[in-house]
């Protein structure tokens, strides 16, 4: 038993919803800067007037409503992307840890801190940076082996094996139809997903993110104007929410 499993259970949640919260906060500010080229460190600051934001603007949530969405100098609304990012980011420590308590849950809840940023990029700029990637595989193929028993074979195995599997299923594509199925970041964040999951669970995996890609694609298709065939799929999104939905699900199919 680790201290994280003598963790009353209750403290586990909130403990895990108030980190969610400060990461969220972080999240949304590396989602908003790195794409426009800003740092990411240093001091923040409102888009309006550019006052520095003291401690009490930045409580995570607590700050934005406090202040009813708005710089308290200038008057100019902030953007919301923040507080939902927060919000989302404490709802992953609270799922996590309400229905897999202990270093289960705090495994589980690392991993969708870690996909986070990732989804949100490749949605809004489809972009998944090689360096977010790197660190989501290397973490699992460290800490992530009590998250389902899996072993470091196990999860050396589904990185190698489902990022080659993707890459060359996108190079087949590329030479038949002579355009890009999928962008260069998809194979590297499946195989990093694979050092968490192992090989095992990659299936139910690909199988959860190829059924979401596929109802966006027709939902996507139902409202424009563009042909399916011309549309960009932002498979991110659905490799992270997959592998998040995969770690609760897997156990409970592979009984």
């Amino acid at each position: 038993m680790t201290v994280l499993d003598a963790l009353p259970f209750g403290t586990g949640i909130l403990l895990a919803g108030l980190i969610g919260l400060a990461l969220g906060s972080f999240i949304a500010t590396l989602v908003l800067r790195w794409p426009a080229g800003r740092p990411v460190s240093g001091r923040s600051q409102c888009d309006g007037c550019g006052r520095a934001l003291g401690a009490l603007d930045l409580v995570p949530l607590l700050s934005f409503l406090g202040s009813r969405g708005r710089c308290r100098m200038c008057g100019t609304p902030i953007d919301p992307f923040h507080w939902r990012v927060e919000l989302g980011s404490a709802l992953i420590g609270l799922a996590a840890l309400a229905l897999l308590p202990g270093t289960t849950g705090w495994l589980w809840a690392l991993f969708g801190w870690l996909l986070l940023p990732l989804a949100l990029l490749d949605a809004r700029h489809f972009w998944l940076p090689d360096r977010l990637s790197l660190l989501l595989g290397t973490v699992g193929l460290l800490v992530a082996g009590p998250m389902l028993d899996t072993t470091l074979i196990d999860r050396w195995v589904g990185a190698v094996i489902c990022g080659l599997t993707l890459a060359a299923i996108a190079e087949f594509y590329r030479r038949v139809r002579l355009k890009d199925a999928m962008g260069g970041g998809d194979p590297k964040l499946v195989a990093a997903i694979g050092a968490w999951l192992g090989w095992q669970a990659l299936p139910l995996m690909l199988l959860l993110a190829s059924l979401g890609g596929i109802i966006w694609a027709l939902a996507a298709q139902r409202k424009g104007d563009r042909p399916l065939g011309e549309r960009r799929i932002p498979f991110g999104v659905f490799a992270c929410t997959a592998a998040f939905a995969a770690v609760p699900l897997w156990p409970l199919i592979a009984r």
